[in-house]
């Protein structure tokens, strides 16, 4: 099971510094919740596409960044349809999955030790008002290991799932990917608890 996404490629977008990395991050994040339109939603993920490419990753790699969660985004596309309209779940769905990629190319493009460094350095003053940058590094190091965690989770699932024939049951395979991952986090939360991390 790999515990690192990180992928050494030369490239620009390797190249960038951590902090622009997150900063284009953020930016797009909340660009995309305040101005929640088709259009600008769909040249965000066509824009994200081509930093892949140009991080020299193939199509198919975008397609294996969003294969995991699937599921989730067809139940997610399904519920807004109910309750609003095709074109606000597929909204919906489209700005969730422009953020997704461009955290999964920030952490394909830079170590997970880079990352979490970053992260500690920059929230340094949380200590003022009691709250440990360790622990907080300690959260996105764990966030950054579920992600192929929960990628080679679905994986088993689905294989498991196609020999009942329910393959193509959504439900069938969110459902045990979820308890799974929900058990995962206990038993590490368990462990961390056993080493007393303070």
């Amino acid at each position: 099971m790999s515990l690192s996404l990180y992928v050494a490629k030369q490239s620009c977008i390797h190249n960038t510094p951590i902090q622009i990395k997150f900063l284009c991050l953020i930016i797009l994040s909340t660009m995309l919740f305040v101005y929640p339109y088709l259009p600008f939603s769909l040249i965000s993920l066509l824009i994200v596409c081509l930093l892949f490419l140009l991080a020299k990753f193939t199509i198919g790699t975008i397609f294996y960044q969003i294969k995991p969660i699937l599921p989730f985004l067809i139940i997610l596309f399904l519920c807004q349809l109910y309750i609003s309209s095709f074109i606000m779940g597929l909204n919906v769905v489209i700005r969730l999955s422009t953020i997704l990629l461009l955290a999964s190319l920030l952490t394909l493009t830079t170590k997970s030790s880079i990352i979490i460094e970053a992260i500690e350095k920059h929230l340094y003053w949380l200590k003022y008002i009691n709250i440990n940058p360790k622990k907080v590094g300690l959260a996105i190091s764990l966030t950054l290991r579920f992600i192929p965690m929960l990628s080679d989770i679905t994986k088993e699932v689905k294989e498991a799932q196609s020999v009942r024939g329910l393959e193509t049951n959504i439900f069938a395979i969110a459902i045990p990917v979820i308890i799974r991952t929900l058990k995962m986090a206990d038993e590490i939360s368990a462990a961390i608890d056993a080493r007393a991390f303070d």
